[in-house]
C-alpha cells in the first residue's frame, strides 16, 4: 500500500454495502455506476458504465445482453481514464455473474493498462447465504475491520426468522415463485430458494446455489404456486410494477390460484434480493412478512414491497 493509505474502489453494489457495513465508507475512493446505496458513497466518481439502455423493455435488454455475451463482449466497461487518477490499493469485483457487473476479467484487462502500482482485485463469488458470510468475514480480514459484530448481527436476524418458521403446520408453508425476469420469464435461483424456505415458504423453482433459469409460463401455470414474487433483477419498485403489468395481463395469469386469491407481490430486486450482501438479511425479513403477516410485520410494505392487485 502506498504509504499504509488504503483506496478501495468497489465496482459491485453488493461489494460497498459490505464495506459499509464493515465501516469502511471512508476508505472507498470509486464505485460503480450501480452502487447508489448507502447514500454517502453517492457523490463519489463513477467507474464503470453500461453498453445498453437500462431503459429499454425486458425483452430488448435480454437481447441486448445475449448479443453482446455471444460475441465474447462485456456488458459493462471500465472507465481507465478515472482508475488512473483514483490510484486505489484495492478494487472489488465478481467472478458470479457477468450480466449483473463487470466481470473479473474485464478487470483484470483495465489494470493492466495502469502504470502505477498494480492494485489487488478482491472478487466475490457468492451462490449461498453463507458465502455472503464468508465474503464479509473475507473482506474484513484484508482490511483490519472488526467482523464479529457485524456478522454475529446479520446471522441473528435470520435465525430469528427461521426459528419463528420452524413452528408452521405443513398446511402454512405455502408454494412460492420468484421471478426475476419478466421477457423471457426467468426464476430466481442461487440464494433466493434458500431465503424463501428459511421465511417459511416452499421455493418452486430455482435450485439453491445454481444460476437462474429460463420458464414456459405454462409450467408457471401448471405449477399453480400459492404465491408469486416478482424481483426483477435491477429493478425497482416502481419499474417492477410496470413489468408485472406484462404477465399480469395475460388472459392465462387469470388461472393462476396465486391471482385469484390476490397472493401476488412485487418488490424491490435492485436493493434487495439482487444484490448479495448484508441487505440479504432484509431480504428474509420481506419475505416473512410477505409470506406470514400474522408472525413478521417488519414495516417494509410500501418501501420494499407491495401487494400487485388483480
Amino acid at each position: 500500500m502506498r504509504n499504509g493509505e488504503v483506496r478501495i474502489v468497489s465496482l459491485i453494489p453488493s461489494g460497498t454495502e459490505i464495506l459499509a457495513a464493515l465501516g469502511l465508507t471512508d476508505k472507498i475512493v470509486g464505485r460503480s455506476h450501480e452502487c447508489d446505496y448507502p447514500e454517502e458513497i453517492q457523490s463519489l466518481p463513477i467507474c464503470t458504465q453500461a453498453k445498453l439502455n437500462t431503459n429499454s423493455s425486458s425483452q430488448e435488454i435480454n437481447d441486448k445482453v445475449n448479443n453482446l455475451l455471444q460475441n465474447a463482449l462485456s456488458i459493462y466497461e471500465v472507465k481507465i481514464d478515472v482508475l488512473k487518477k483514483l490510484q486505489p490499493t484495492h478494487i472489488i469485483t465478481q467472478d458470479q455473474c457477468d450480466v449483473c457487473a463487470v466481470s473479473f476479467s474485464e478487470v483484470e484487462k483495465a489494470i493492466a493498462t495502469l502504470t502505477q502500482e498494480r492494485p489487488k482485485i478482491i472478487s466475490l463469488q457468492p451462490d449461498l447465504l453463507k458465502d455472503v458470510w464468508d465474503d464479509i468475514e473475507r473482506v474484513g480480514h484484508i482490511f483490519g475491520a472488526d467482523v464479529v459484530k457485524v456478522l454475529e448481527n446479520l446471522e441473528a436476524r435470520v435465525k430469528i426468522v427461521e426459528q419463528r418458521t420452524k413452528g408452521l403446520a405443513a398446511n402454512e408453508i405455502l408454494s412460492v415463485a420468484c421471478i426475476e425476469w419478466t421477457e423471457p420469464l426467468m426464476m430466481a435461483a442461487n440464494w433466493v430458494p434458500e431465503l424463501v424456505n428459511i421465511a417459511g415458504g416452499k421455493s418452486l423453482f430455482g435450485q439453491v446455489g445454481q444460476h437462474s433459469t429460463p420458464l414456459k409460463l405454462e409450467n408457471l401455470i401448471v405449477s399453480n404456486p400459492d404465491v408469486i414474487i416478482f424481483m426483477p433483477c435491477g429493478f425497482d419498485l416502481h419499474r417492477t410494477r410496470q413489468e408485472a403489468q406484462m404477465l399480469v395481463n395475460l388472459p392465462e395469469w387469470e388461472k393462476l390460484h396465486a391471482s385469484q386469491i390476490g397472493r401476488v407481490y412485487i418488490t424491490d430486486g435492485n436493493a434487495y434480493f439482487n444484490r448479495p450482501g448484508p441487505r440479504l438479511v432484509e431480504s428474509t425479513e420481506i419475505l416473512a412478512e410477505i409470506l406470514h403477516p400474522e408472525i413478521f410485520q417488519y414495516g417494509y410494505k410500501g418501501k420494499a414491497w407491495d401487494v400487485l392487485p388483480k
